[in-house]
């Protein structure tokens, strides 16, 4: 289908902007009118609370968002943002979180993984991310019916990389793998001709170049060459996982790697299931419910929860 017809609508606003525009506060206000959403989220009633949990490099900041009845599910939840961006305060973290706890009956912990910034490097972000995930599993759900891990693009990654290495260790995995449009590999293979014709009229803050996948692969790790298995964990062996559900964003130029890791995982003889975001761009859960697409791609993780 075409893009989503709110988000058509206002693609004037990005027209002639790139990422390097934003630095300008003029270029920063229409991105942030192209954003806005046809209505205004309300948080759910869930009790959120923050928290700094030990971690190999130092305190992890963690939140957690507790539903208003006693919570049988838990999730562990990392945001995206290209390894170096993102915080628990946007929406992919926050509203993510706070909905999959309400319309679960959940636990859920996001966490404040350390970006790839200021010399941070691999692997400091999937420790950070299986110290918060040790910590949910044996101190806060410990007796909980199911405990799940997730995240979102570059978060869905580390969240892959958490339970292959509870794998490789022999500790108690994951029950479920929620990954949202994941980053999971590199050279991040091709769309298709049809997708590649429907998105050539995006404007570039939509889309991912070559280049910029690149860039986001060197400042994580260090290099384009000889990577970790877990730092691109779609190149790991992905054999004995839990059931995952993989959500996948129709216009994106990462969605390649969304579909490849969901093949893969089927021919490791694991339960894999997928939706389709129709119309919708790469990070659609920066979005609020408001959006209908972003409302049914929050109850498919929710409906797998329950």
């Amino acid at each position: 289908m075409p893009l989503d017809p709110y988000l058509a609508e206002r693609l004037h606003l990005l027209a002639g902007l790139t990422l390097a525009d934003l630095a300008d506060p003029d270029a920063r206000s229409r991105f942030g009118a192209f954003m806005r959403d046809p209505a205004e989220w309300t948080q759910p009633d869930v009790a959120v609370e923050d928290h700094e949990i030990p971690g190999p490099h130092g305190p992890v900041p963690v939140r957690t968002y507790t539903p208003a009845h006693h919570a049988t599910r838990a999730v562990l939840w990392a945001h995206g943002g290209g390894f170096a961006g993102g915080d628990l305060d946007m929406p992919e973290a926050h509203v993510v979180a706070a909905e999959l706890a309400a319309r679960a009956g959940a636990l859920v912990v996001s966490v404040g993984y350390r970006l790839a910034t200021g010399g941070v490097r691999h692997p400091v972000p999937p420790d950070d991310v299986h110290a918060a995930w040790r910590w949910l599993r044996t101190e806060q759900a410990a007796d909980a019916e199911l405990v799940a891990l997730g995240g979102a693009s570059a978060g869905a990654a580390l969240a892959l990389s958490a339970a292959l290495r509870d794998r490789d260790e022999s500790l108690r995995p994951a029950d479920l793998l929620l990954l949202a449009y994941p980053f999971a590999h590199f050279p991040v293979p091709a769309l298709d001709g049809k997708t590649v014709a429907e998105m050539a009229d995006l404007p570039p803050t939509m889309r991912f170049t070559t280049a910029d996948i690149e860039f986001m692969v060197e400042n994580y790790v260090g290099r384009l060459t000889d990577l970790p298995r877990e730092a691109l964990p779609g190149a790991a062996p992905l054999h004995g996982l839990p059931p995952v559900r993989v959500l996948i964003s129709e216009y994106d130029d990462l969605r390649p790697s969304a579909e490849l890791l969901a093949r893969q995982l089927t021919a490791s003889e694991v339960d894999v299931t997928t939706y389709l975001a129709a119309g919708m761009p790469h990070g659609h859960l920066n979005r609020t419910p408001a959006l209908a697409e972003v409302d049914r791609s929050l109850d498919f993780f929710a409906d797998a929860l329950r």
